[in-house]
């Protein structure tokens, strides 16, 4: 089993794959396209959840979204579909990085995938190269809430602290006009979701010949959080906008 399937068993119940509860989604979508009509762009979107969300209550907007997961994208085709918004949905199986627009976008989204350019700032140089004037970026990246332990940062690899991390951004030339910084329910309940859901998918499954290794991963996985970055780590959302564009 390789890690793209662990991820797609493991979002069974929790599809937005970031430690987001579904109000706090909706409040962000709802900062990062105030008009309704907006041109999205989700950089890195797997299964396009933020774009199908966005699509669902706005009948104007238009999104498109880029990932190099033929599966997630296929998922997300699938879905659109079926929730009434297909016709308003591009995906581009590609590589976010080499992917280029004809049309700047007013929102690009990259939530839980700056590892996919090499950290927070190279994700947001991506998205300036998409942005229509006055437009925004919707981000989420995780933060130590505390100093973390050698075993933590080596399972989650190097993060600055909130105020640093906002320091960061804008220091890079954009300003935030939001953000939500994910609560003890929503970072438990996320983790609580992903591992509980694989470990259920192997009870399910005790025939399959990746049984075996899925329990062991929940198992693995849950103890690294609960054990290793539960008490350090935090994720913050921001909606950015261009400090002079």
């Amino acid at each position: 089993m390789n890690r793209e399937q662990i991820s797609r068993i493991a979002h069974t119940d929790h599809p937005i794959k970031s430690p987001l509860d579904d109000d706090s989604v909706s409040r962000l979508l709802e900062r990062g396209a105030p008009r309704g009509d907006e041109r999205v762009l989700d950089l890195g979107c797997g299964t396009a959840e933020w774009l199908l969300r966005a699509l669902a209550g706005r009948p104007l907007l238009h999104a498109e979204g880029v990932d190099i997961s033929e599966d997630a994208l296929a998922q997300a085709r699938s879905e659109a579909d079926r929730r009434g918004v297909g016709e308003r949905l591009v995906l581009h199986r590609q590589a976010a990085e080499d992917f280029v627009s004809r049309q700047p976008f007013d929102l690009v989204v990259s939530v839980g995938a700056t590892h996919a350019f090499g950290g927070l700032l190279p994700t947001l140089a991506a998205a300036r190269k998409h942005l229509a004037p006055g437009g925004r970026v919707l981000i989420g990246e995780g933060f130590w809430d505390r100093t973390p332990s050698p075993e933590a940062v080596e399972i989650l690899g190097e993060f600055a602290d909130l105020a640093t991390t906002v320091d960061r951004v804008e220091a890079d030339g954009w300003t935030p006009v939001t953000g939500h910084v994910s609560t003890r329910r929503e970072l438990d309940d996320y983790e609580w979701a992903c591992w509980g859901s694989l470990a259920s998918w192997a009870l399910d499954h005790p025939a399959h010949p990746d049984s075996a290794q899925a329990l062991e991963t929940a198992s693995l996985r849950r103890s690294e959080w609960l054990r290793g970055y539960r008490d350090t780590w935090g994720f913050v959302s921001l909606v950015l906008r261009r400090t002079a564009d």
